[in-house]
């Protein structure tokens, strides 16, 4: 057999070096002092059991975040960088939940966040021989529910009065009033369940 007739094989993608990573077009908002300055405050006081909702929400606020009243900010909540929140009027947010918000996350008014959640604005082109961002802005519309464990990656809108239900996975948009649910575990050989509750 010669080479020509040979069936060329596709060239094996090439692989990406991070150590070329640039971070190209990520804008952290704030200068290096304010991003300490937070970290050092989060850490400390603002995710502590022992740490009011009060003077919790008064901190970010100071921080550059834009809460409105009667918001219930529960201990152990991470927050990336205050600068880039906002948050409605009446909303709660659950223990542990997680925040990236490396670009900007919008919480609407009467939203419930619940405990464990992870709203995910950061990602990575996998395109990128260097693995640069491939970020996104999260928007929670009023009176939606987000429960236990979901996920929302970025670019995604939760629309109002809409339904996370427990563990999903959300990586498109959520129709306002619609309800979204993981698969739900069940005995094997039995149908699947399509309805659950959110929590």
């Amino acid at each position: 057999m010669t080479p020509t007739d040979e069936t060329s094989a596709p060239a094996p993608p090439r692989r990406r070096r991070l150590a070329g990573f640039t971070g190209a077009g990520y804008d952290r908002g704030r200068g290096v002092g304010w991003q300490v300055g937070w970290l050092l405050v989060s850490g400390l006081v603002t995710q502590r059991w022992w740490c009011p909702v009060s003077l919790r929400v008064a901190i970010l606020r100071a921080f550059g975040a834009h809460i409105g009243s009667g918001v219930n900010l529960r201990h152990a909540v991470r927050i990336h960088w205050p600068w880039k929140l906002t948050i409605g009027d009446d909303s709660w947010i659950g223990e542990r939940a997680w925040l990236l918000n490396l670009e900007p996350i919008t919480i609407g008014a009467d939203v419930c966040i619940s405990q464990d959640v992870f709203l995910c604005t950061g990602s990575h082109d996998h395109r990128s021989p260097t693995f640069e961002f491939d970020n996104g802005p999260i928007r929670v519309e009023d009176g939606a529910w987000v429960a236990a464990r979901a996920t929302v990656l970025r670019g995604v809108t939760v629309g109002a009065d809409s339904i996370v239900g427990a563990a999903a996975l959300v990586v498109s948009d959520v129709a306002p009033g619609s309800t979204v649910l993981a698969p739900v575990a069940r005995p094997a050989g039995e149908p699947g369940r399509t309805q659950g509750k959110g929590d």
